[in-house]
């Protein structure tokens, strides 16, 4: 007995039941509700996704109506679609036991509902709206199911769905009328006057709506009535209060009218001229994206077709294909970052390689080809695949797979939706759902789960790659299937894609792909991508010449070429670099083998002093003469800025490494050539470097000024002499008219009136007579970065004294703020606006590094810890003792970062030295991509920027004064 019972449970596991030890009770109560036909149910059940709910709904449903499941229990074929259906959707199970009437949907043949039946609803009440609904919805579903390829029927549901929902919403609309009337607040006639169309738009719109799904929808009203927009908005409504409250019958789905103009900001219903004056003058790229799928569907047709014919035709007036082209993928990207972690492995529509990059794909290329082809502006997919591939704008071959997967991701997500008709968009997780829906599908578990990582894979490599693929194609030997476009429609796709030279560009490709050598074999193969790296990034012409210099000088390096075909990561890092920054595109071409660097983030990081110097000393001791050594030297510091401006373009390190790092190389650059110097002379005395400015602070950015100072220790009557012709000979050796540079011995006693170099006694007098507070201030950041120890320390000790006084005359401080003021409104440059000059700003640097000195020359002999040459400790420790209070501190520290940043930034970006926060959105936006902000996030970058030193200007002024 036990044998027989474990032979029948195994048995009922292999049909595909779950709940084993329930289900020989459960179907001997369906044979005592129904007779002897309910023990022919097992064979029917096991066709059913989930054979237990099926057999939980036939019990169900025998409890009430035991007759009409008895009769179609009698026949088999009827009997497994009842059970298909049952066991896919515990929706339509409820919905059959609220309205057994709709039974007989499985007595008659399989088909869809004919597209007029579809298309209006009618009913006198909400509910029998609702009835009428789920009794279409259910013969849809019948002849889904019915069909054994899950792939084949999903067109045809799709319009089903979608004329579904434009029934759904006319016979919603003609209640919404109804129920206004009978309200009696609006007279009868403004009623019948007031002419109300409704536009769907997305899926719905494209007639590829999915089982449950908000439905996207436009409203236009016309009218001659006075009340015209206020009767409309009344009806839309209630239109979408039938839809969606729960009644006797529960809510449809979500009318969403959040694409209309300005969004949920925005009117309700508008007229059609208001439509158009919007998309003319306001709308964004986007919103012309979404017209693509605009149709009417329910209401006033003539006012439907004047909306359509006015409104639809501004898709391809645009002239700008290629701010079209750039917001559409970022917003992709967008929708992408936006996806939780624990959902990202899961989303059927939004995640990578799901449904919308199939239907973002299509459409990109309907908005750069449907301009000039009008075949190609269809409104669904899979019509627009096929146009695509008619048109040759797409390979047949790439056409087909599309379409395949996409129907393939429409039929798992239909199989989720189905079974509690929730709109749902994730891959199952739970061991039972994925059984089920892979039942659904005629798949074993394993076999789904293959397909959903190989079709997501597949989705992703031909989103990448058809955009970009057929430039290439146009220009190499054509492989079979492959596509071919002329002259014209590479530079139109390439325009689209943000170059702003698509015949410049047509040629370097060209350049690249041509020809048998490995290098071009490989290069047409990784161009599709690399090229819509580019494209992703400031300046795609910049990229594709840089890149195409790169490849002439490397391209046939056998690490250059493996790097980029097999470094993770490598490629695309190399290509966002050279799209960001001119500064290091045009570093990279005199030194090529830099490149190496992109497939190593640890390479990126900066050498420390020790290193760099010793290297620098070596080349020199090396080099035949002076003139070789210095060029050398140069070439070790060009390559050690690249290698820190690669680090901070991506991200690798952090601005006090970025900071230290410039220093550093500095410290190593004017020590070795200052040996150089000394060499040619042939003096033998004691000489340093002191650092000033920012250097001395070392918080160098990219661009700043090297400040310095030199001194000597001698008391022989030619060392003065001597030492001017070694401060001479080292003001030119340090210039770099490549990588600019110059040593800016400004700061120096006298300025530029004295004497390039001091004796150390020479430097003691001048402090002790002549200096004036302000040069006492710049000794605050004085740095001796070479000499010999004795040196070093003796000039330490000079300075310390002055720098930070015993006690501070109220004169001091009054002339400090005097000179601020001073600085503050002649060093301006004219007609600079002040809230965006980024040193000397309000609120930038200037304003906080003025601040911080001052508090350390008021403050540094009680407070030992303020003697410090960094700004930023000194602001952090001014806020750790309370001088300045944490908030302001705060302040003054975010202000002076994002300054500093955003200097360099704009170095990085166009390699020219300017000051001033642009106001050109173009370079707002290379700067904030450097600043790792989003792509589109000039304005962001902007609002934080002019933010940040608005609040440092407030402290600044709390404690300045």
């Amino acid at each position: 007995m036990a044998e027989a019972r474990s032979g029948s449970l195994s048995e009922l596991a292999r049909l595909g039941f779950e709940e084993l030890s329930q289900t020989i009770p459960k179907l001997e109560r369906l044979v005592s509700l129904v007779g002897d036909r309910g023990r022919s149910a097992m064979s029917y059940l096991s066709a059913a996704a989930s054979p237990d709910l099926a057999l939980d709904g036939f019990i169900r449903l025998s409890e009430i109506a035991p007759k009409e499941i008895s009769k179609l229990l009698a026949k088999e074929e009827n009997a497994t679609r009842l059970a298909r259906v049952l066991g896919s959707s515990m929706g339509l199970s409820d919905y059959l036991v609220r309205n057994t009437s709709s039974l007989d949907t499985f007595l008659n043949p399989v088909q869809l509902p004919i597209e007029s039946e579809l298309l209006v609803l009618k009913a006198n009440s909400d509910d029998e709206l609702k009835r009428n609904y789920f009794a279409k919805l259910l013969q849809i579903t019948d002849f889904d199911l019915s069909h054994t390829d899950y792939r084949e029927p999903i067109k045809a549901v799709t319009a089903a769905l979608s004329d579904l929902a434009a029934g759904a919403l006319e016979g919603a609309l003609k209640l919404a009328r109804e129920q206004t009337l009978q309200e009696g607040r609006f007279d009868a006639q403004a009623i019948a006057q007031t002419k109300l169309a409704v536009i769907a738009m997305g899926k719905c719109g494209a007639r590829e709506l999915n089982y449950v799904s908000d439905v996207d929808v436009i409203y236009v009203a016309d009218g001659d009535a006075e009340q015209t927009i206020e009767i409309a908005t009344k009806l839309a409504t209630k239109l979408a209060r039938i839809i969606s409250e729960p009644s006797l019958e529960p809510g449809l789905w979500q009318v969403d009218p959040n694409l209309r103009p300005e969004g949920k900001s925005g009117a309700l219903v508008r007229r059609v001229e208001s439509h158009l004056a919007y998309y003319e003058k306001w709308a964004e790229e986007w919103e012309f994206q979404a017209l693509l799928k605009a149709r009417f569907v329910a209401g006033d047709s003539e006012l439907g077709a004047r909306y359509e014919s006015t409104i639809k035709p501004l898709v391809w007036s645009r002239t700008n294909r290629s701010a079209i082209v750039e917001s559409a993928r970022h917003l992709r990207k967008r929708v992408l970052d936006l996806i939780p972690a624990g959902e990202k492995d899961r989303e059927i529509k939004l995640g990578r390689g799901g449904l919308r990059d199939v239907e973002f794909t299509a459409q990109l290329m309907q908005l750069v080809h449907g301009v000039t082809n009008e075949s190609v502006r269809v409104p669904d997919t899979l019509s627009a695949l096929e146009a695509l591939a008619e048109s040759g704008f797409i390979s047949r071959k790439d056409s087909a797979a599309f379409s395949r997967h996409y129907q393939t991701l429409r039929a798992i997500e239909h199989r989720v939706q189905l079974s509690r008709l929730r709109r749902d968009h994730l891959f199952p997780n739970s061991e039972t759902e994925l059984r089920r829906v892979a039942r659904g599908l005629g798949l074993k578990t394993q076999e789904l789960e293959q397909i959903w990582r190989s079709v997501r894979l597949e989705v992703a490599a031909l989103h990448d790659s058809v955009f970009y693929r057929p430039l290439l194609m146009a220009m190499a030997n054509l492989e079979p299937g492959d596509i071919s476009l002329s002259e014209r429609e590479v530079q139109e796709r390439l325009s689209a894609l943000g170059f702003r030279d698509p015949k410049g560009a047509q040629a370097h490709i060209s350049a690249l792909t041509s020809g048998v050598s490995r290098r071009a074999t490989i290069q047409r193969t990784l161009l599709p991508v690399l090229i819509r790296w580019m494209a992703d990034g400031v300046d795609p012409d910049r990229a594709l010449i840089s890149f195409r210099r790169l490849s002439e000088s490397l391209g046939e390096t056998h690490w250059f070429l493996r790097m980029l075909r097999d470094s993770s990561g490598a490629a695309e890092r190399l290509m966002r670099v050279l799209s960001s920054s001119e500064y290091i595109a045009k570093l990279l071409e005199h030194i090529p083998d830099s490149s190496e660097w992109f497939g190593d983030e640890e390479a990126l990081r900066p050498i420390p002093l020790e290193g760099i110097s010793s290297e620098m000393a070596s080349v020199a001791e090396r080099a035949g003469d002076v003139g070789s050594a210095a060029e050398a030297i140069r070439n070790i510091r060009r390559r050690e800025v690249l290698r820190v401006s690669i680090g901070a373009v991506l991200g690798v390190t952090t601005l006090e490494e970025i900071s230290l790092g410039l220093s550093e190389i500095t410290d190593a650059y004017i020590t070795n050539m200052l040996e150089l110097a000394k060499s040619e002379v042939n003096a033998e005395f004691d000489v340093a470097v002191v650092a000033m400015g920012r250097w001395g602070g070392e918080e160098l950015g990219f661009g700043s000024d090297a400040d310095g100072m030199l001194v000597y220790d001698s008391q022989e009557l030619t060392s003065q002499a001597h030492g001017e012709q070694i401060a001479q000979r080292l003001l030119t050796l340090v210039r770099d008219y490549l990588l600019e540079f110059e040593l800016d011995l400004g700061l120096r006693p006298e300025g530029k009136n004295g004497p390039l170099i001091r004796s150390l006694q020479g430097y003691a007098g001048y402090y002790e007579r002549w200096a004036e507070p302000w040069e006492f201030q710049a000794l605050l950041r004085a740095r001796v970065v070479s000499g010999s120890v004795k040196l070093q320390d003796s000039f330490k000790s000079l300075i310390d004294s002055y720098r930070y006084p015993e006690s501070v005359p109220a004169k001091t401080l009054i002339e400090i703020r005097r000179i601020k003021a001073r600085v503050e409104h002649e060093r301006l440059p004219q007609g600079a606006d002040p809230a965006r000059h980024l040193k000397l700003g309000r609120g930038s640097l200037s304003d906080v590094e003025w601040l911080v000195q001052l508090m350390q020359i008021a403050h540094a002999a009680t407070h030992p810890s303020l003697k410090t040459i960094s700004t930023v400790k000194a602001l952090r420790e001014l806020g750790e003792l309370g001088i300045i209070d944490r908030e302001s501190s705060d302040r003054l520290l975010a202000g002076w970062m994002i300054a500093s940043r955003s200097r360099s930034a704009q170095v990085l970006a166009s390699d020219k030295r300017l000051d001033v926060l642009p106001t050109d959105l173009r370079q707002l936006e290379a700067m904030a991509r450097i600043l790792e902000y989003q792509p589109g996030g000039a304005s962001q970058f902007e609002q934080d920027y002019l933010a940040a030193t608005r609040k440092s200007r407030s402290a600044f002024e709390k404690y300045f004064a």
